[in-house]
């Protein structure tokens, strides 16, 4: 018996080395022993498919409307992964044609719901994304070691970073590797300015994906300074690798880790970041306290869980509905 067929719209695929790519590379594993799986970026009516899941409401529009033309809503999962949860949904109307289309929906974190029209509830389902539990490596003593996994592009407000290690460029014991790629010219020149001028700051530039795990599970804390955020996929990496957080205190994030952390600051507000770099290196009760909140969190990004719920949805997908 020929198992059914799942098509994942990814607007970044290998190369990319992103977190959608992560993603849909991920999902594509998690189900391949139920369903015959294939990664595209776009999609046509020539095309023989039983389930089309795809990530990010405008940048895979053209895909959900030549499925939505050829099938209707039956199989058609929309996965709403950030600057479309965001901004695009409530603005663009290629978006909202998207939403309007799918048979169901999927946001990152538990927080993302609150951000659709009441209308489409009904069919949206919370799936964290998952990633194994990773030995927490040996950290030193001698300084605090901070990393920063992302892409140097406006939404990640990386400007936040910079200026933070700038009101710390005295502290001989604060460390800061940002990793990432330059993305935006403007942002890699400010990067490159920052660095000269801070001797604890370093831009490691784009890393393979395991050196980049390698540095987050020896550093002390992960800095995430989003302001448009669906679900971090670096977040979930850090709290499963005993690496705990600083993040924006931006629905994404907050959605992950919870409404009671203790180490957020405001979004752009780099005098609070530095001052948490600060306690992070002067007060170890308060990191621990991160890591504990940190660790209670991390069950909730099991890959049993992210699979066993993907894997229901898909089913029902193909399920016809009963009117």
């Amino acid at each position: 018996m020929t198992k059914p067929s799942v098509v994942i719209i990814s607007p970044a695929l290998q190369d990319a080395n992103n977190g959608n790519w992560q993603t849909a590379q991920r999902w594509a594993h998690m189900l391949s022993r139920q369903y015959r799986t294939r990664i595209l970026k776009t999609w046509d009516a020539n095309q023989s498919d039983d389930v089309m899941l795809a990530l990010h409401a405008r940048r895979s529009a053209s895909s959900i409307a030549a499925w939505h033309a050829k099938k209707g809503s039956h199989g058609l999962i929309l996965a709403l992964t950030g600057t479309d949860l965001y901004r695009d949904i409530h603005t663009d109307t290629r978006s909202q044609a998207s939403l309007d289309a799918a048979g169901h929906l999927i946001v990152l974190q538990e927080l993302g719901t609150q951000q659709l029209p009441k209308q489409h509830h009904s069919k949206t389902v919370t799936i964290f994304q998952s990633t194994g539990t990773r030995k927490t490596l040996p950290k030193t003593a001698r300084h605090l070691n901070a990393v920063m996994v992302g892409h140097l592009r406006e939404e990640k407000m990386p400007q936040t970073l910079f200026e933070a290690a700038r009101i710390l460029k005295d502290e001989k014991l604060i460390r800061i590797t940002h990793i990432g790629a330059g993305l935006d010219e403007n942002l890699a020149q400010d990067a490159i300015n920052t660095e000269a001028l801070c001797a604890g700051y370093t831009w490691a530039r784009g890393l393979k994906h395991a050196q980049t795990l390698a540095k987050i599970q020896r550093s002390h804390v992960l800095v995430h300074t989003s302001k448009m955020e669906g679900g971090a996929h670096v977040i979930m990496e850090a709290v499963c690798s005993g690496t705990p957080v600083l993040a924006s205190r931006m629905d994404g994030n907050v959605g992950m880790l919870g409404q009671d952390y203790a180490g957020y600051f405001s979004v752009d507000d780099a005098q609070a970041l530095a001052a948490l770099l600060l306690r992070c290196k002067n007060e170890p009760a308060f990191l621990d306290q991160l890591a504990k909140q940190c660790a209670k969190r991390a069950p909730l990004f099991s890959p049993a869980s992210e699979q066993s719920q993907l894997l229901r949805l898909v089913e029902a997908s193909l399920t016809p509905k009963v009117f």
